[in-house]
């Protein structure tokens, strides 16, 4: 397998030792559900992770807010990892998980998904987006954030993509809730009326950039299955296309081995679009796994800013042609989150169906349930007129660790700023 490590223009944190191709032998490699042989299937394997959108650190890109910084090289890396994430998901809904990058063909698609994530303060998930957005989580512009933190800001942003009509649901506390999740896929989704929107922090400005038409409409453009608008406004009542990001903690400072084979599971499902996590001081995108150790996709690389609508700059700055980083399942930092991507409801019947019939060695991560907790429906608010509302929190157990006792017979938490991956 040869990959191109052309890296002129480039910048890396990582060292050199984490790019070494893959060992020739015949142990499976499984990448985003997806399962290949390091020695009989190393083109395939090497098309699959260059056809992954990588995105990286930039530079000279438009000041965030105005004012803010023009890079994001030492604080932005959490937020690149969950641009990857979401990209793949809309690699999924737009392309679907055959497609494969070809620099010599235009495909309009697939051009008008990477402009989403373009680093403009125009474009809907771009990381000026993300860090605005970012200060309705408590966290200023330029700030690390944890994986919960990424979660949640995706969530906020992905409202305002209308041609996506995509729902991201972030199960919180170690639980997902299959009711929770089925309300949120079948219902309509939420209008952007004037694009005001009331969780917007103030000042943020969120464009209609991939959007031909106001908010107050649906989707313009067809669906990839070639549906008309039609159809696929009725197909979105019946399921909205899911992500489903489940923010852990998987240990206290380190993590805990007998979460290993868990892991390698999420892997080798179809729905899986990776993992959000990293080792201390350094968040990545894992894509999959080979023998001990994980296969991800590194944002430590400070590449310079490209205008995509000039089409005589090349995207080849958003695909990895090096062969792809791997480490051991040992050093993942224990604060992570999982990402899951169904299409249909079939997708997501499928999915849970994996979720409680993981072998015996494999050991829960979390919880799946049918209805929301007892303990929850106590903590949710109640209006004026008595009716219970949704759920209120946005923080997830994973960003929280208990302590040992202390001498006093007391114990405390402390938030994940101490752990935090950067």
């Amino acid at each position: 397998m040869d990959f191109d490590v052309s890296v002129g223009t480039f910048t890396y944190e990582s060292g050199p030792g984490e790019y070494e191709d893959f060992p020739r032998t015949e142990e499976p490699v499984f990448i985003l559900g997806e399962v290949y042989s390091a020695e009989y299937d190393r083109e395939e394997l090497k098309d699959d992770i260059k056809s992954r959108i990588w995105v990286t650190y930039r530079r000279n890109f438009q000041n965030i807010g105005g004012m803010g910084p023009s890079s994001d090289q030492g604080w932005g890396c959490m937020l690149r990892c969950g641009q990857m994430m979401l990209a793949q998901a809309l690699v999924l809904r737009h392309l679907g998980r055959s497609w494969r990058w070809d620099p010599l063909r235009t495909d309009e698609t697939y051009w008008k998904l990477l402009r989403m994530f373009e680093d403009k303060k125009t474009s809907t998930y771009s990381i000026h987006q993300i860090a605005a957005m970012g200060e309705a989580e408590g966290k200023s512009v330029g700030q690390w954030f944890g994986p919960n933190t990424i979660a949640q800001v995706l969530k906020r942003i992905c409202v305002y993509d209308n041609w996506s009509d995509i729902a991201i649901h972030v199960a919180l506390d170690n639980v997902v809730v299959i009711d929770e999740i089925r309300n949120l896929c079948k219902s309509p989704r939420p209008q952007m009326m004037n694009g005001d929107s009331v969780d917007l922090p103030e000042g943020a400005i969120f464009s209609q950039f991939v959007n031909d038409v106001p908010r107050s409409g649906g989707p313009s453009s067809t669906a990839s299955s070639g549906q008309g608008r039609a159809g696929h406004q009725q197909a979105s009542l019946s399921w909205r296309p899911l992500l489903l990001m489940i923010p852990l903690r998987l240990g206290l400072t380190e993590i805990n081995p007998i979460y290993f084979d868990a892991l390698k599971k999420c892997f080798t499902l179809p729905q899986s679009v990776g993992i959000i996590g990293g080792k201390p001081n350094h968040a990545h995108w894992f894509i999959g796994y080979f023998g001990k150790e994980l296969i991800y996709l590194d944002p430590h690389t400070t590449q310079p800013v490209v205008d995509l609508e000039d089409r005589s700059q090349t995207d080849s700055s958003y695909h990895c042609c090096t062969p792809p980083s791997r480490m051991g399942f040992h050093k993942l930092d224990p604060s992570i989150a999982l990402g899951f991507y169904c299409g249909t409801e079939k997708d997501f019947e499928d999915l849970c169906d994996s979720f409680s019939t993981y072998d015996r060695a494999c050991r829960s991560m979390f919880e799946v349930r049918k209805d929301i907790p007892p303990a929850w429906k106590r903590d949710q608010p109640t209006s004026s007129d008595g009716a219970t509302g949704g759920r209120y929190r946005n923080v997830s157990l994973s960003d929280f660790t208990l302590v040992p006792s202390s001498p006093a017979g007391e114990g405390s938490s402390v938030d994940d700023e101490e752990f935090e991956i950067i």
